[in-house]
């Protein structure tokens, strides 16, 4: 089991005690021991991860400060809070519970991508345990989650949403939301209802990823209570979509064009996004003549890029939104205040109505290994012979007259992922068929 786009993450038969050991102390070696944080979200199998990679890290000298069960951008933000040379967080996102994996974040809060992941592994033939006496220290912070709140609290108008307390329904998903979403918006003063609002490594409310077709009962909710938005999380929480006033699911990429329209409104700047992202993001851009970058899939570039040039946004078509003034973690609660916020402007749908109306389609094509190249190369090798429009950066992305496709590896699962977007829903899903048969 190798480093995938954002770290190491498999089945518990895969990513194993042994293995995260392992992983562990390699990671330990790489940031050349130091202070080093580890949290997990909540799966069955995290606390015994927990204990393997707090062995690992202490055993060649790092010391450790444990968070506990703590949301992903919770994490990522006491990196800088604790000045933490690294941080292991130990959670399969949005995958199914029997899934685990370990996100490494580096001590500048850039999460380690598949190209420095390899350099991880060669240290795993060659670990260096720390003599007897020089093995690293435990410690628990526990005031993770009140010091992330304190922060969010401070990016956001807090007197304006307390005297308009928007009503919201927060569905936590049995995730690491748990622990913070609920009290967030209350020291917010927003009147709220919850769902799934208790830590459950099984996700029996719903499956971890915020689909439309997941958060049924949260669209139920919000139309029921006549409330003002939902919101929803996946397992860690760097993640999250909304729903309308009207009980209109918002896709993630509608969810990053919204925060792109809400941060270039007050301060102009480059807002960076991946290959995946939306055609509505470069159009809101264009409104206050900025500019938009684009990266390979996945955190680790976002965050690469954003150091490398200034940005004052990033994210991607998942629901992750990077705010660079907080921190480089896809921070899914502080997103959700920014949700606040503009609510107390106008209605949630009234928001939408700025953003260009666009249609996705998104499908998984079964592979592995040398699979999943074969049919990437298929589509870059029609691409060239038929001289379209496209961009090779991961996978393929071909450009159409008033749409796109692209074909690319997950990075984290055995599929190639196909995405599609066009004008209307019934010709994306017409080009994501096309293409699938052409490259299957």
């Amino acid at each position: 089991m190798y480093f995938g786009t954002n770290g190491v993450r498999g089945l518990f038969s895969e990513l194993n005690p042994s293995l995260a050991l392992k992983v562990a102390q390699a990671v330990g070696m790489y940031f050349k021991k130091g202070k080093i944080i580890v949290a997990r979200d909540c799966r069955l199998t995290g606390d015994v991860l927990r204990s393997a990679v707090v062995s690992g890290l202490a055993s060649v000298g790092c010391d450790v400060v444990e968070l506990g069960i703590t949301s992903a951008p919770t994490a990522e933000y006491m990196i800088k809070k604790l000045d933490a040379d690294g941080c292991i967080i130990i959670t399969a996102s949005h995958n199914p519970p029997e899934w685990n994996a370990l996100k490494v974040v580096d001590g500048k809060g850039i999460a380690v991508s598949k190209e420095r992941g390899e350099e991880i592994e060669k240290l795993m033939d060659s670990i260096g345990l720390a003599e007897w006496d020089r093995v690293g220290s435990i410690t628990f912070y526990d005031r993770a989650v009140p010091d992330h709140i304190q922060a969010i609290k401070e990016h956001v108008d807090t007197e304006k949403i307390r005297k308009r307390k928007p009503k919201l329904v927060l569905d936590c998903g049995n995730g690491t939301a748990s622990v913070i979403a609920p009290r967030l918006f209350k020291e917010l003063g927003a009147d709220i209802i919850t769902l799934n609002s208790h830590l459950d490594g099984r996700f029996p409310g719903r499956p971890s990823e915020p689909s439309e077709k997941n958060v049924q009962e949260l669209i139920a909710a919000v139309e029921s209570g006549n409330a003002d938005a939902g919101i929803a999380w996946d397992a860690d929480g760097d993640r999250v979509i909304f729903v309308d006033e009207k009980g209109n699911y918002v896709i993630g990429d509608r969810v990053y064009a919204l925060c792109v329209l809400w941060k270039l409104s007050g301060k102009k700047g480059d807002a960076v996004t991946t290959v995946a992202t939306s055609r509505a993001v470069e159009d809101v851009a264009e409104r206050f003549s900025c500019r938009v970058r684009y990266t390979a899939i996945g955190a680790p570039y976002l965050c690469e890029e954003i150091v490398s040039r200034p940005a004052v946004i990033g994210g991607e078509e998942v629901g992750g939104v990077i705010w660079p003034e907080l921190s480089l973690a896809k921070d899914g609660m502080l997103t959700a205040a920014k949700l606040a916020e503009a609510l107390c402007e106008k209605k949630l749908s009234s928001w939408l109505e700025e953003i260009p109306a666009y249609h996705n389609v998104k499908l998984k094509i079964e592979a592995q290994g040398e699979k999943k190249k074969q049919i990437v190369q298929k589509a870059l090798d029609y691409a060239k012979e038929n001289n379209r429009d496209y961009v090779d950066v991961d996978g393929v992305r071909i450009n159409l007259e008033d749409s796109w496709v692209i074909i690319r590896p997950s990075g984290t699962e055995d599929y190639v992922r196909l995405f599609a977007e066009a004008k209307t829903k019934e010709k994306a899903e017409r080009l994501a068929e096309e293409y699938r048969a052409l490259v299957t």
